[in-house]
């Protein structure tokens, strides 16, 4: 028999907030403000910290580069919180700062990826996170060369084709001095009711949980990273993830129309706890999302998750200070671009080629030491 489908928010299809014309005036010139930022910082710093470092020492290119983009990504923590005025609200434990670690979510709606920057930001390891996403995002115009930069594992869901590719991806990732934090989303695709039957009437075919809040998870990821990233990794973060009222799309969030109240909660394994064989593995991870769906149901009953209150506020002073560094730095490369020497275009028109060619080829340079 399957359970209803049926979203943890009202959708009573009111937003939190109308869509004013300041809002809609706002929102605009925050787009602007985020994609010529993202541009300059790219074109500037890039080629710099992700080709040239990189000759020499992958450690302290990616070093260098999550610093620098840190600094941006911080960007929209700011809007969230600060801007659009949305509460986030982190429960479960209180996990230490820069570990390397998997995180385990449940996908909602298109934007649960960008509210990890929130966590991320307040542990220090904003530009550590990498995602493992749909190869379509890696086309997207400018934040596709970001994805690149930072490293994201772009999958087609064809498993014969990503497993090689996650595989090579991940073992580059298994020095334990590069801190990582590495988001996978098992259910593979947003959460959506006709989905959820689709999931129930699978799960009830091949006699597996049948779930009414997730979708079954995909285990073949999850077991791949565990079994090439095991010894480095310290713990695996379970986050579930759930809003108030109505899912936010990524224009609510441009807006600051959706969503009123983001719920974040966390659950940290220790590495060592989780099965070391893949069937074992996987069938650890089907529980886990049966604890998960029981939780969001819970959600949905309370309106909260229990243990609440696991992270302060994002301190709106350092926001103002590092929004200001960014958009001076921006402000700077303007100037160098359009008001200074022939020789800032040159550059910048190279290091948008080199950009969008590494990018499409998806081209890494190696150290100069191991092509000897």
């Amino acid at each position: 028999m399957e359970e209803t489908c049926k979203p943890l928010e009202t959708d009573d299809r009111l937003k939190h907030h109308p869509l004013t014309p300041f809002r809609l005036i706002r929102g605009l010139i925050c787009l602007l403000v985020y994609l010529s930022t993202a541009f300059m910082f790219l074109v500037y710093f890039a080629p710099v910290v992700a080709v040239l470092m990189r000759l020499f020492s992958i450690h302290y290119s990616r070093k260098t580069t999550s610093f620098l983009f840190a600094i941006w990504l911080a960007l929209w923590p700011f809007l969230f919180e600060k801007i659009n005025g949305t509460k986030v609200v982190f429960s479960g434990d209180v996990v230490p700062p820069k570990e390397r670690v998997l995180i385990i979510a449940n996908h909602r709606t298109e934007v649960d990826w960008m509210y990890l920057w929130d966590l991320a930001l307040r542990k220090g390891c904003l530009g550590y996170i990498k995602y493992i996403l749909k190869s379509s995002l890696m086309k997207l115009p400018v934040f596709g060369w970001g994805f690149h930069i930072l490293e994201f594992i772009s999958v087609e869901r064809n498993w014969e084709v990503d497993e090689p590719i996650m595989r090579q991806m991940l073992s580059t990732f298994k020095d334990p001095q590069d801190p990582l934090w590495l988001a996978l989303f098992p259910e593979g695709t947003d959460f959506s009711e006709q989905k959820c039957q689709r999931s129930q009437k699978f799960a009830n075919e091949v006699g597996l949980p049948v779930l009414k809040n997730v979708l079954l998870p995909k285990t073949r990821g999850f077991c791949v990273c565990l079994e090439v990233l095991r010894g480095s990794l310290d713990a695996v973060y379970d986050v579930s993830i759930a809003y108030k009222h109505q899912l936010p799309t990524f224009l609510d969030n441009v807006f600051g129309t959706d969503p009123s109240e983001v719920h974040i909660h966390v659950q940290r394994i220790p590495a060592r706890e989780i099965p070391a064989s893949d069937s074992e593995a996987a069938t650890w991870l089907m529980d886990r999302f049966q604890l998960k769906d029981r939780l969001l149901s819970d959600f949905k009953a309370h309106g909260h998750f229990p243990n609440e209150g696991t992270e302060q506020e994002l301190s709106t002073l350092r926001c103002l200070v590092n929004f200001t560094v960014v958009i001076s730095l921006t402000a700077l490369f303007i100037y160098l671009t359009f008001f200074s020497s022939i020789w800032f275009k040159t550059y910048v028109s190279l290091a948008c080629a080199c950009l969008a060619s590494a990018t499409h080829f998806n081209f890494r340079p190696l150290p100069v030491t191991k092509l000897l």
